[in-house]
């Protein structure tokens, strides 16, 4: 039903920003739940953000003032811009899209964020 492809990933130093995109496809975009996750290797996944259909954002403490999550309806795309960024960032970060009607939940396959000097 919905395929989503994350972009953006790559090796920043620590201090330096990002953005990370997610372009989903299928319909009802609009009416998904968005969100940002991120896993380091032998930890468990780790919610970052999140961002409503009316565009209500959350944030992870660790995160909170240094990144944000934003959705463009018309280009079927979420974005997490990364600033600040610190070395314990370093994770492969992953996109998820929920809906209500019918339930359903989807995941794209990662892009890897190394901060690094």
């Amino acid at each position: 039903q919905v395929q989503l492809v994350e972009s953006g990933g790559g090796l920043v130093q620590p201090g330096g920003s990002l953005r990370l995109s997610c372009a989903a496809s299928g319909s009802g975009f609009s009416l998904y739940g968005m969100a940002w996750y991120r896993q380091i290797p032998g930890k468990e996944r780790e919610l970052v953000a999140q961002i409503t259909p009316i565009h209500i954002t959350t944030y992870a403490d660790s995160v909170k003032g240094r990144f944000t999550i934003s959705r463009d309806n018309a280009k079927n795309t979420v974005y997490l811009q990364m600033s600040s960024l610190k070395p314990e960032d370093t994770a492969v970060y992953y996109c998820n899209a929920r809906r209500w009607a019918p339930t359903g939940e989807y995941w794209g396959q990662g892009t890897q964020v190394t901060v690094s000097s």
